[in-house]
Formats: structure tokens, C-alpha cells, sequence
């Protein structure tokens, strides 16, 4: 690498040491991230950046884990189509793993969520299949059991099996506990979609870091834990209707408009000491704030976790440690509301610096 340290000796890199068999393989071991310029004098605030998973979005674990459990126990056969409703992350990084695998996947979507979300699953060779938006989740939900019945195709059921939390138990937390080692950590932030993060990771953190505070956080004006009303479930632990706390938000990826059954565990088990409301555009704001001030590229719903990390860090005790999830990068979001105001063409100030000097010139 040709940039410098800060100490001014040249970056060098001496390869990971092995040879991966598969794009699979690559899964997990993601980077915490020190966060330098935004966070608050006297406390470390570290960012773990999921992004850096092959289909870019920590889903990729879960998708992953899905489908080899699948395998494993005999439901998933070879050459069987795969189906799940997806708001997209889930939809892309199964489509990566069945391309890796062989399966052919379909995919169901609310036509609210973001285009290239579609298109990167389209483009990995998976179908999609769009529901109404006035639909909403359970929509989309509803379509992906009805193509499986009908079909006799493989539901991944992201919402309510075991295999989501199971693999933030086992690869999510022990990263965290093994890159913290030594160290303090007093407080640990995420969001939920499904729940699996929440859920895997809380299981280890309340047996081997007690003191490590636990902060969940959702949509502002969804806030279905805060509510503190229960989710109606019908068969198979699968929701039977809309949350009444549910309002559309705009970080997609949190807060369907149920509460999933994998999110259940936490909840009843008491995995998080906070929560932390978010409101759509400030949890936009700090997106934006962690690509133009840090170079940490991250969308809506890490935006919305920092957010509520920074919450924590204005008012944690002196050489406090954090750590937030950064679910996804933001190139998922392109045609969102995180990008509005972001030109294609030159601005005024731009076209200023190109007059500035006398060739080369845009006509």
C-alpha cells in the first residue's frame, strides 16, 4: 500500500495466510473500527463493520447459516429453490450463498424498499418478486409460505429460525469477545431486523461480559419493543398480523412491521439494559457524518445505530469503550432518501473550480 502512517513509515500487508476454497469462506471476521473524529473526548468509540462481509451486509452470516443447516438437517435437497422474504440484505446475501451452492433462489419484496437492492439480487441471478408496499412485511412474508406451499420449495424463515441467532452466537460475539480481549467494554449497540444479532450475541456477552451494557435501539416512530405491546403469531411462531406500534420509517433493514420471533429471546430474556428511539433523518444525518468525517461508508440503519452509540458516548463515564454494528454499507441506498441532495452534475462551487484554471473544461 502507498499511503503513509501517521508515524510516516509506508502501509505494508503480509496476506491472511491461506487460500480460500470458496467466496463463502469469507464470511465473518469483520473489523472493529476505531471512530476518531466524531466521538467525544475521553471515551474509544469503535464501529464493527459488517460491510467488509462478501455480499456486504451482516446478513451475509445468517444467509449463510440458513442454508447449510438446511443441509445439514436434511430439509434443504440439492437443486431445491430457496424463497424468502426479504427487505433485501437477507435477499442478497442468500442469493450470493445459493450462487455459491447451486440453488435457485426467489425472492419477495415490498416494491418500497430501495431498487438496486433488487437489481444486486437480480443480478447475483435470483428472481424477485415485489408485493405491495401497502402490504407492508407481513405482506411479503405472506407471499414467500404461499410460493412454498405451493411449490414445495425451501422457506429460509429468517423471522423465526434457529440458525439466525445461532450463527451471531457462535462467529458475531466470539469476534467481539476475542477482539476486546483485555479490554473494556461497557457498552455494546445494535439495532434489529430480525433479531438474530440481538439475540446470538446477547447469549455470550451476559455469560462472559456481564458488565457490558447492552443498548437496542429502533425507529423513532416505530417503536414496537418500546410499545410494550405483544406480537399477535399464528402457526409456527410466524406473525399473524401487523404490530399496531408500526409506522413506515425509512431504515430499511429495522423493524419490520412485527416483532420477529427470533427478537423474541432477547425480549424475554432481557438481553439489552436500553433502548434507544432513532428518528429516520437523524439517523441519515450520521450516516452522512461517518462517510464525510471518518470515510466509514455505512447506510441508513448504521447510521441510525451510531446515532444511538453517540447518544451513549456523550454521557458515558470517562474511558468508557463502545461498540456499534454497522449493518450494511450505503451503496445499498442509492435511490433512498440518504442520497437526496447528492448531484450527479457539477455544482456551482465545482463548476467554479473548473474555470478556475483554463483547460479542460466541461462545454
Amino acid at each position: 500500500m502507498s499511503d503513509q502512517t501517521s508515524s510516516g513509515r509506508c502501509r505494508t500487508t503480509e496476506g491472511r495466510g491461506r487460500l480460500f476454497d470458496s467466496v463463502l469462506d469469507t464470511v465473518g471476521d469483520t473489523p472493529a473500527i476505531r471512530v476518531n473524529r466524531l466521538a467525544p473526548s475521553g471515551v474509544r468509540l469503535y464501529a464493527k463493520a459488517e460491510f467488509f462481509n462478501p455480499a456486504g451486509s451482516v446478513k451475509d452470516r445468517l444467509a449463510l447459516n440458513i442454508i447449510e443447516a438446511g443441509e445439514r438437517d436434511g430439509t434443504l435437497w440439492p437443486g431445491q429453490t430457496v424463497v424468502e422474504a426479504t427487505s433485501g440484505n437477507t435477499g442478497i446475501g442468500l442469493a450470493m450463498v445459493c450462487a455459491a451452492k447451486g440453488y435457485p433462489l426467489v425472492v419477495t419484496m415490498a416494491d418500497s424498499f430501495s431498487i438496486e437492492r433488487r437489481r444486486l439480487m437480480r443480478f447475483f441471478g435470483a428472481k424477485v418478486v415485489l408485493t405491495p408496499r401497502a402490504e407492508k412485511g407481513t405482506g411479503m412474508y405472506n407471499k414467500a409460505k404461499e410460493l412454498a406451499d405451493a411449490n414445495g420449495w425451501f422457506l429460509a424463515r429468517q423471522f423465526e429460525t434457529d440458525a439466525n441467532a445461532d450463527i451471531h452466537e457462535s462467529t458475531t460475539a466470539r469476534e467481539i469477545v476475542a477482539d476486546f480481549a483485555g479490554d473494556r467494554l461497557d457498552y455494546w449497540v445494535t439495532g434489529y431486523g430480525t433479531g438474530g444479532t440481538i439475540s446470538g450475541v446477547g447469549r455470550v456477552l451476559r455469560k462472559e461480559r456481564p458488565d457490558t451494557k447492552i443498548i437496542l435501539s429502533e425507529p423513532a416512530n416505530a417503536q414496537l419493543v418500546g410499545s410494550g405491546k405483544a406480537q399477535q403469531r399464528g402457526r409456527d411462531n410466524a406473525p399473524a398480523a401487523s404490530h399496531p406500534a408500526f409506522e413506515p420509517h425509512p431504515i430499511q433493514g429495522w423493524t419490520p412491521d412485527f416483532i420477529p420471533y427470533v427478537l423474541q429471546e432477547a425480549l424475554d430474556s432481557k438481553y439489552y439494559d436500553e433502548l434507544i428511539p432513532i428518528p429516520g433523518p437523524v439517523a441519515i444525518d450520521w450516516s452522512r457524518k461517518l462517510a464525510s468525517a471518518e470515510g466509514i461508508f455505512t447506510g441508513v440503519s448504521g447510521g441510525a445505530t451510531f446515532a444511538a452509540a453517540m447518544q451513549v458516548a456523550e454521557r458515558a463515564e470517562p474511558g468508557a469503550v463502545i461498540l456499534c454494528m454497522l449493518p450494511d454499507t450505503g451503496e445499498r441506498y442509492l435511490t433512498s432518501p440518504l442520497f437526496e441532495g447528492i448531484t450527479e452534475d457539477m455544482t456551482e462551487e465545482e463548476v467554479a473550480l473548473s474555470k478556475s484554471t483554463p483547460g479542460y473544461q466541461m462545454g
